[in-house]
């Protein structure tokens, strides 16, 4: 009767202990500004918004680990992007942010899904305003230009050895067709050791059945007490004429106490001629460790054959493809709390 009255209370348990040993959390940030923008566009005005994401994209998340034993743990993330001005879902998707199933252990992590590609770790990580902002190297991503995110992909992150980590994907287009086919396939190599940030990523799609789209990202970063000093390279070499992009942005921050300054100069061009100059300057006041203030003023000065805009982590603002030589700018305050 003993025995059988241990062996029930040992199944009871069993769910708890399975429980215990995997761990699931929501998170998410909500950003909201209020801004002017002037596209400087013949017979256009300057506006007041109201916007959303303009230091972080306001999202909501979960994310999960399991412990598997022998130092081997599944995991999962979803990450959805939302509108806070308007309360909409991100248009590209419920869940497009990141959609990843996978393992993590000794030899690294292998994600399955929608992840983020090589040449995205280093350009958020050699980022002057920390990947957000107008100005930030997210204006490297986008249509014609660097892939930022990879549906249907297979990637690996390995674990840091002497600073250096290595990281790989490969995208599958999916196409019924031999050629093009679609797939993407890349790679990065990123260094890290105390207040070094070396990277560099290399990304390759067969979009086109006449060749290959290229795209490059490089950065570095160096910090000397309160400053932190960021430079990157972006190029997204297309197949075809005259196709061949390029971003280009150095800067730094400077932190005193509850108070970040954040600068950086950055460049976009395209090799038919056209050249857009830009400016950006920030400021984040921090008012707990999950919430905070800030202000940010952009402009670019494009020349006689380019439109250029500035991008934030919530979207571009641009004058009008047909606006050549227009020079937009915008100021934008805000609030950005994360939970």
């Amino acid at each position: 009767m003993k025995m059988k009255s241990l062996a029930i209370a040992l199944v009871s348990i069993l769910p708890l202990a399975a429980h215990a040993q995997s761990s699931v959390t929501v998170y998410g940030i909500a950003d909201a500004s209020v801004g002017i923008e002037d596209t400087d566009a013949p017979g256009e005005d300057s506006r007041t918004v109201v916007s959303s994401g303009t230091q972080s994209t306001s999202r909501i998340g979960f994310r999960g680990t399991e412990d598997l034993g022998n130092g081997l743990k599944a995991l999962f993330n979803i990450e959805a992007g939302y509108a806070i001005d308007t309360g909409a879902s991100d248009t590209a998707g419920l869940f497009q942010r990141r959609a990843v199933v996978g393992l993590q252990g000794s030899f690294g992590t292998i994600t399955v899904g929608r992840e983020y590609g090589p040449i995205s770790a280093v350009a958020q990580s050699a980022d002057p305003l920390g990947h957000g902002f107008y100005g930030s190297t997210l204006g490297g991503f986008g249509a014609n230009r660097l892939t930022r995110r990879l549906a249907n992909s297979v990637n690996y992150k390995s674990e840091a050895l002497n600073g250096f980590t290595v990281l790989g994907s490969y995208s599958a287009g999916e196409r019924q067709t031999d050629d093009p086919s679609g797939n993407l396939w890349g790679a990065a190599v990123e260094y890290k050791n105390g207040p070094l940030y070396l990277g560099a990523g290399y990304q390759q799609i067969e979009r086109l059945a006449t060749g290959d789209d290229r795209e490059y990202a490089f950065g570095a970063g160096y910090t000397i007490g309160a400053f932190d000093l960021r430079a990157a390279y972006m190029e997204a070499d297309l197949e075809g004429p005259s196709n061949e992009f390029r971003f280009m942005t150095i800067g730094g921050s400077y932190t005193a106490g509850p108070n970040k300054f954040f600068a950086s100069l950055h460049q976009q061009r395209i090799e038919t001629g056209a050249r857009g100059n830009g400016f950006s300057l920030a400021y984040s006041y921090t008012l707990s460790k999950r919430t905070n203030l800030y202000s940010t003023y952009a402009r670019v000065r494009n020349n006689g054959l380019a439109a250029f805009g500035l991008t934030s982590a919530g979207g571009t603002f641009a004058p009008p493809p047909t606006a050549l030589g227009a020079d937009p700018s915008v100021f934008n305050i805000g609030v950005r709390h994360s939970f």
